[in-house]
């Protein structure tokens, strides 16, 4: 019987399973900045403020000078910002403040609200400034969704990264942002997270296997639902060959895949024990039923949650500043490297 029980195609949003709500895949190749942070390139002909089109393969999404997402709210779910490359500027509505990047990941817990911005400073004058992260939408249990809001950053030297080379040298690598892999685990999730339960087996490994190089998928529990999201080159899953597809492959086998003769292949692997729970969202918020949705857009215009205390919608922090978090309280961690 194959071990691939569902296959689909990749498009810029890619549609995640219970607990996961979708993921939303960026890779920006952003040219040469000017030394404000904004793209060294004609805008004219771009529809400014609503940016989708990839153009020269980048948007500048809500972006008007600098690229990005200016001031906006959330309830109901989790955002896990993964950062392959580049670097974000995150400011919220609780007071948090953050440049992270070049292998950081952000768990942002909206529960009962929050609004945060984030833009994508170019800060390289003489080089391109490719952009590329996976953003997560992770659904809350029920009984969570009126959780405080949380801001919890993972640094690239906290997060681990399995390596693997064969007889052969080539290498496989695995970046582990949730779950165990190999007996690597990384920092825990936020407190009120699907993820913060061992029973739930969520997991988030982001793969890249040299060409020709096999990677084997350990074992997992019945109850979860295990995806992986093919995005660069073709993988060979029990037969039969991947590219820019995903599958939900059964979490119980051990699983080689291999990735095929031509190049390198990489692919985000999501799992999780479903919550079960019914999901109704509209824009950016997720509840359970159509009042709940109702009531976090009057809530949000009453200025119950997400109140915005930033003198703009979009901030940007200078040029040099270096990668660090500031939390609510105003504890500022930065990475150890």
């Amino acid at each position: 019987m194959s071990a691939i029980l569902q296959q689909f195609p990749l498009g810029p949003q890619w549609p995640g399973a219970d607990p996961f709500l979708f993921i939303a895949h960026h890779l920006d190749r952003y040219p040469v900045a000017n030394p404000d942070m904004t793209p060294k390139a004609d805008l004219v002909g771009r529809e400014i403020g609503q940016d989708f089109a990839g153009r020269d393969g980048w948007n500048m999404y809500h972006g008007a000078t600098v690229p990005g997402f200016p001031a906006h709210p959330h309830r109901g779910f989790e955002t896990v910002t993964v950062v392959e490359e580049g670097l974000v500027d995150h400011a919220d509505s609780e007071g948090a403040e953050a440049r992270y990047g070049r292998g950081d990941t952000q768990w942002l817990t909206a529960g009962n609200g929050v609004a945060h911005s984030e833009m994508f400073p170019l800060v390289n004058t003489d080089a391109p400034n490719t952009l590329h992260l996976f953003q997560i939408w992770l659904n809350l249990a029920p009984e969570d969704k009126t959780a405080p809001a949380h801001f919890t950053m993972l640094w690239a030297d906290e997060t681990p990264v399995v390596e693997q080379v064969d007889e052969s040298g080539r290498t496989t690598k695995v970046k582990v942002v949730a779950g165990e892999f190999e007996g690597s685990t990384p920092p825990s999730p936020p407190p009120a997270s699907w993820a913060a339960r061992p029973e739930n087996h969520v997991a988030i490994w982001h793969a890249e296997l040299d060409a020709g190089a096999t990677l084997t998928l350990p074992a997992g529990d019945a109850s979860a639902i295990r995806t992986l999201y093919v995005y660069e080159g073709s993988l060979d899953v029990d037969g039969q060959g991947i590219t820019d597809s995903g599958v939900v492959i059964d979490p119980t086998q051990s699983l080689p895949v291999t990735a095929g003769q031509a190049g390198r292949v990489r692919f985000l692997l999501l799992q999780g024990r479903p919550i079960g729970a019914p999901v109704v969202q509209h824009g950016p918020f997720v509840g359970n039923t159509r009042d709940d949705v109702i009531a976090a857009f009057t809530d949000y215009q009453n200025g119950v949650f997400g109140r915005w205390i930033h003198p703009q919608p979009d901030p940007v922090l200078p040029r040099d500043h270096g990668r660090f978090a500031r939390y609510p309280d105003g504890t500022v961690r930065t990475p150890q490297s």
